[in-house]
C-alpha cells in the first residue's frame, strides 16, 4: 500500500481535528461562489472561512453528523435518523452570524431559501465536502464521497447535496447525482444546484 493510498483512507473526524479541518475547508471553499458572496473581502476570506467551518464542525457536525477526513480533505454528512439535529441549533446559528458580521442578513436569507427546497423524504445529506487545493486530483474528495455514499447505499437511502460551483457538477454526476433543482439565491446571490442520488448497489458506487 502506498503512502498516498494511506493518506486517502477516510477516517472518523474528532473534535481534536477541528483546527486542521477548519483550515482545509477554508482553503477548499476559497473560490466557491456562495462563500465568496458571504465573505467578499478576499484579504480576510480564508481566516473567516476557517472560523466559519471550525464553528460548524465543533458546535454541530462533530456532535450530530457523520464526519470523516483524509490527510487533505473533510466531509460532513447528516444521516436521516438525526432528524431535527441535522439543522444547527440556535446557539450554533448565532455563532455563525457573529462570524458573518454585516453579511449575516444575506446569509440568513440564503440558508432559509435553500432550506425551503430541502427534500422531505428521508435521505443522507452531504452538508460539506472539500479538499485542500494543493491536494486536488489526488483522490481525497472522491474517497470521502465514496465512503459516505457507501453508508447511504447500505441503508438503502438516497443522498442529497447543494453546490454553488458549476465546475463541481460533473464530479457529483460521476457518482450518480443528478440536478434536481436550480435555485437563484435571494439578494443577488449565486445559483445553487440541488442534487439528488437514488440508492445504488455497492458495485455501482465505485
Amino acid at each position: 500500500m502506498t503512502r498516498m493510498s494511506i493518506a486517502n483512507i477516510p477516517q472518523a473526524a474528532t473534535a481534536a481535528d477541528a483546527p486542521e479541518i477548519g483550515r482545509t475547508l477554508a482553503r477548499s471553499f476559497g473560490d466557491d461562489p456562495m462563500m465568496c458572496w458571504f465573505f467578499p473581502e478576499e484579504a480576510s476570506r480564508e481566516e473567516r472561512l476557517t472560523e466559519y467551518f471550525t464553528t460548524l464542525f465543533t458546535r454541530h457536525y462533530v456532535r450530530h453528523g457523520v464526519c470523516e477526513r483524509t490527510a487533505s480533505a473533510a466531509a460532513f454528512w447528516v444521516a436521516p435518523e438525526a432528524g431535527e439535529l441535522g439543522v444547527p441549533d440556535a446557539e450554533t446559528q448565532q455563532a455563525l452570524l457573529e462570524v458573518l458580521g454585516d453579511r449575516a442578513g444575506i446569509f440568513g436569507e440564503a440558508i432559509g431559501a435553500a432550506a425551503a427546497h430541502t427534500p422531505q423524504e428521508p435521505h443522507w445529506y452531504l452538508a460539506a465536502i472539500g479538499a485542500d487545493p494543493a491536494a486536488r486530483g489526488q483522490g481525497h474528495g472522491a474517497a470521502l464521497l465514496r465512503s459516505g455514499l457507501a453508508k447511504a447505499d447500505a441503508a438503502g437511502m438516497p443522498a442529497y447535496l447543494e453546490s454553488s460551483k458549476a465546475d463541481n457538477l460533473p464530479f457529483y454526476e460521476h457518482f450518480g447525482f443528478t440536478v434536481r433543482e436550480e435555485l437563484v439565491l435571494p439578494g443577488g446571490g449565486p445559483t445553487l444546484w440541488a442534487m439528488w442520488r437514488e440508492p445504488q448497489q455497492a458495485a455501482d458506487a465505485a
